[in-house]
């Protein structure tokens, strides 16, 4: 398998050639384009292995795309729903682990589970739920927005919002906690973040889509401009 990486950083691409009979395996909409060598099918991932946070919670598996080349060399191009780039891991016999939402791809060798974010997590509320990438191979993560690198020495700490949030390796500890009380949570917009202890590398994306999601809410709410802006609202576009 052969991979490119095409407009980043903002428009990230994955462009990915199968020889016959490779395969890779994408979360749903993740496909962009494929060549007519490559048939997909879908299925539950790893046989039904792979649950996201929310998915797990109500009883249902996570469907994947397995894009496999027949009878010849095949492309398929993959990319995240939002805007961002995208981070190849190469994965050797270790384990990665990446948030709800960040899983973009990876070879069917990759083991996929959920993993409770550490039992003290769950159990102080915080709910922080990632997957678990096991094994050898390729593996994809997806980022809204720019994607940054923090590798943490040994025994050294590092606090990312929960929202930031993309991967980390597996030699690195974690926890999730709230941060202030409820007033200061609720005034300040922080909620949860996550603490991480080296040695390992964390990934974190430069946007939240939290964050941007109650921003355009606001801006509809308000009607997309204030009451002395004479410029067009986003009321005068409809």
């Amino acid at each position: 398998m052969d991979f490119e990486f095409t407009q980043q950083p903002a428009y990230t691409l994955v462009k990915v050639t199968l020889e016959s009979g490779e395969s890779i395996q994408a979360e749903p909409e993740a496909m962009v384009s494929m060549s007519d060598d490559v048939a997909i099918a879908t299925s539950k991932s790893n046989d039904g292995i792979l649950s996201s946070a929310k998915s797990m919670l109500g009883g249902e598996s996570l469907v994947a795309n397995t894009f496999t080349a027949e009878g010849g060399r095949g492309e398929v191009t993959l990319a995240p729903p939002t805007p961002g780039d995208v981070h190849h891991h190469e994965m050797d016999d270790g384990t990665l682990y990446a948030v709800d939402g960040s899983y973009l791809a990876s070879s069917p060798e990759v083991k996929i589970e959920s993993e409770f974010g550490g039992l003290k997590s769950m159990l102080s509320g915080v709910g922080v739920t990632p997957l678990a990438l096991r094994g050898s191979g390729h593996v994809f993560v997806e980022a809204f927005g720019g994607l940054e690198t923090v590798e943490l020495a040994e025994g050294e700490r590092y606090t990312i919002d929960n929202d930031h949030v993309v991967a980390w390796e597996g030699t690195t500890d974690f926890d999730a906690r709230r941060i202030g009380g409820l007033k200061s949570t609720l005034l300040s917009g922080e909620g949860v973040v996550m603490d991480f202890t080296g040695p390992g590398k964390v990934w974190y994306q430069t946007r939240g889509m939290d964050a941007f999601t109650s921003a355009i809410a606001a801006d509809i709410a308000s009607g997309g401009r204030d009451d002395n802006d004479d410029g067009v609202g986003v009321e005068d576009l409809f």
